[in-house]
């Protein structure tokens, strides 16, 4: 046997056993995730049976949900229903820290101990943003709000699960429909509505990336690097929000879906991304990748261009997902699928593994604020679970081209609307 076959054969065999350290990391990174949507489901449907079983004077409920770390573990020892689901949203806010914290044992367990000191850098900026910055820059003041009946709980949820099938499916994220959801037809005010989407957002990520990493369709590689600008543009998209007058976020907001509709438009017919070859960045972080399309019948060789490019964008994402509570999935999905060249599955699925951690960067000021109205966050949490599960599974059977021609229609008439309502408010002043 030659010296070149022995070194093939070893180079195969190390190959073999890279791609097996690298389908545990992902099955186990998959496990937390799961793990951690069914724990916080069972805990809020806890909380929501014992709410409605057990009902209290509504004028009470406006004051009495606990928006403190402290004040959460009394409650549940106490029976408080609202306490109950406070502690399963929390334990959903925590679930994509612990992903981030677990794909820290996961890399190291590749001996990839680059993206080791990548994914450490996010943990240590999504920790000081929920332990630190939400306690610095929280308000501490509940919004009052009137709590809903159970008639407007169920129509709430079941628009969630339409919500968490859109946003796992394209990558934006529920907060896209929810807002207008809870603004338009529940009356629900707009900084309560932004503080529940952030529920929403870690919802779809956490319930839809659980198969999608499992399927090795997103890449986590560049999902950890770029989750670093994501991360610290959510934190300062959060400390606008709190100088920006309400009615400004409901024209924010309009604009950035009719402006996120324009480059689905443009690449409405392509399928696959032809011609894209590494940048020196995409080569220095082994961004190139590979996933089997069941649509297509084949497995899918891909590389990454315009690294710093999409880095800046995402950026930009951050921001507004601080700002709006939406995830901003369409830019990030935007950035991947237009800066950066990747398949437009890889971009949604790739942006619905990251939307989670951008929006738990931000969740602990909304939360400390008292915006996170755990009467409304628990059917929208319920919804946008059930609804980002299913549509994960179906992804597979959708081409990006059908995808794309059913969503424009609904984001361009969500985002008139929402200008609508937001002009009137300006002009109103309520």
């Amino acid at each position: 046997m030659s010296m070149t076959s022995v070194s093939s054969e070893q180079s195969d065999a190390d190959h073999q056993r890279q791609m097996t350290l690298v389908r545990q990391a992902e099955v186990l990174i998959s496990n937390v995730l799961r793990g951690g949507v069914l724990l916080s489901a069972a805990v809020i449907l806890v909380g929501v049976v014992l709410y409605f079983l057990h009902p209290q004077p509504a004028a009470t409920h406006t004051l009495t949900y606990p928006d403190r770390l402290g004040e959460v573990i009394p409650g549940v020892v106490s029976g408080s229903a609202e306490a109950i689901i406070t502690l399963g949203l929390l334990i959903l806010l925590a679930t994509p820290v612990l992903r981030v914290a677990v794909s820290i044992g996961a890399f190291a367990l590749e001996h990839d101990w680059l993206y080791v000191g990548i994914t450490t850098l996010v943990l240590a900026l999504l920790l000081a943003s929920i332990l630190v910055l939400g306690d610095i820059f929280g308000k501490g003041t509940i919004t009052p709000q009137a709590p809903p009946s159970l008639g407007v709980f169920l129509l709430v949820m079941l628009g969630s699960v339409v919500a968490g099938v859109v946003g796992s499916l394209v990558g934006l994220g529920g907060g896209v429909l929810v807002v207008p959801l809870l603004t338009i037809a529940f009356g629900v005010y707009p900084e309560i509505a932004v503080g529940v989407s952030i529920i929403s957002v870690i919802a779809t990520s956490s319930g839809a990336a659980a198969a999608y990493v499992r399927d090795h369709i997103t890449n986590l590689r560049v999902g950890m690097f770029l989750e670093i600008a994501t991360t610290i543009g959510a934190i300062l998209g959060a400390f606008l929000a709190i100088i920006l007058a309400p009615g400004l976020l409901f024209v924010i907001f309009g604009v950035v879906l009719l402006v996120s509709a324009i480059p689905l438009l443009i690449k409405i017919g392509e399928e696959i991304p032809h011609g894209v070859r590494n940048d020196r960045w995409a080569e220095r972080l082994a961004l190139a990748s590979s996933y089997h399309d069941d649509k297509l019948g084949r497995t899918i060789e891909y590389q990454v261009a315009h690294v710093p490019t999409g880095f800046g964008m995402m950026t930009i994402a951050g921001i507004l997902s601080g700002l709006l509570g939406i995830g901003s999935g369409t830019f990030k999905v935007l950035a991947m699928d237009t800066a950066m060249r990747l398949p437009m599955k890889v971009s949604t699925t790739t942006s619905n593994f990251m939307i989670g951690v951008t929006a738990a960067a931000s969740a602990g000021i909304y939360f400390q604020r008292g915006d996170m109205n755990p009467l409304y966050a628990a059917p929208v949490a319920l919804g946008v679970l059930i609804g980002a599960t299913s549509g994960a599974k179906t992804l597979a059977r959708f081409s990006n081209t059908t995808i794309r021609k059913i969503f424009v229609p609904i984001l361009v008439a969500i985002a008139i609307e929402m200008l609508i309502r937001g002009a009137g408010y300006l002009m109103t002043g309520h």
